[in-house]
């Protein structure tokens, strides 16, 4: 195996391993976790977990919740099961290797209350490809994001949340790959700067066989002019608060 660095999220509470070299976590898997409805009991799936940060950030904010995450890359699906073990999450989180394709069937325990999801931010062919698999693999679409979304919605219940974070100018793709299974959809910007003039990431939340409207949040303003993070983002990031919606 590749060697990792430990790491921590959430002030703490969260151990991470991550490759030292190849896919390393930023912020958005911990605004995603932030951003996700959970409830006691409930059963989640991360859907493209990696190492497993954002499920893990879950499971840290709501303690009876339990979790299985998907992976295709075998060396990241392992350091995520290493992971799940360091948090002393076995009982509670199950890691699946497999693609995100095959839902639901490879994830088992579905259909599941939430299905929370970091797809890959780039459809195939778009920039120069990365000498490095894992970063290819992580960066740029072996599945269309429609087809992502259709699978993650497949491993939902009816009535269940799904929740994804993507770079702003997909928006469009991705409410269309919503489509007409959902409903109450809500769109939450992440702003870079206060004076940014476009977001660079989205996170958007929709409900399977949802009726209401479509609704635009606020969103969160991530970095003060200096670069240090804005005391609403630090909330999140390090102390666990959750991301608002509109009600």
């Amino acid at each position: 195996m590749a060697e990792l660095s430990a790491d921590r999220l959430l002030d703490g509470r969260v151990l991470l391993a991550q490759p030292l070299a190849g896919y390393r976590v930023a912020i958005d898997p911990v605004l995603l976790a932030a951003a996700t409805p959970i409830h006691a009991a409930e059963r989640l799936l991360d859907a493209g977990c990696g190492s497993g940060a954002a499920m893990l950030c879950v499971l840290a904010r709501a303690p009876a919740c339990h979790a299985v995450g998907l992976e295709a890359q075998a060396d990241l699906a392992t350091i995520a099961r290493r992971n799940v073990a360091a948090n002393g999450l076995t009982e509670r989180a199950t890691i699946v290797t497999g693609d995100v394709g095959g839902l639901p069937a490879s994830a088992g325990d579905g259909p599941f209350d939430v299905v929370i999801s970091n797809p890959p931010f780039l459809p195939a062919g778009a920039g120069t490809p990365s000498p490095q698999p894992q970063l290819q693999a992580a960066h740029v679409e072996s599945l269309t994001l429609v087809r992502w979304i259709d699978a993650c919605l497949r491993a939902l219940r009816p009535g269940g949340w799904c929740v994804v974070i993507q770079r702003a100018d997909r928006l469009a793709e991705l409410c269309r790959a919503f489509g007409a299974a959902c409903g109450d959809v809500a769109v939450l910007p992440l702003w870079p700067k206060d004076d940014a003039p476009v977001a660079r990431r989205v996170i958007v939340r929709a409900r399977k066989g949802g009726r209401g409207p479509t609704r635009l949040a606020r969103g969160l303003v991530l970095h003060e002019a200096d670069g240090r993070y804005t005391a609403a983002a630090e909330a999140i990031l390090r102390h666990g608060a959750a991301l608002e919606w509109p009600r």
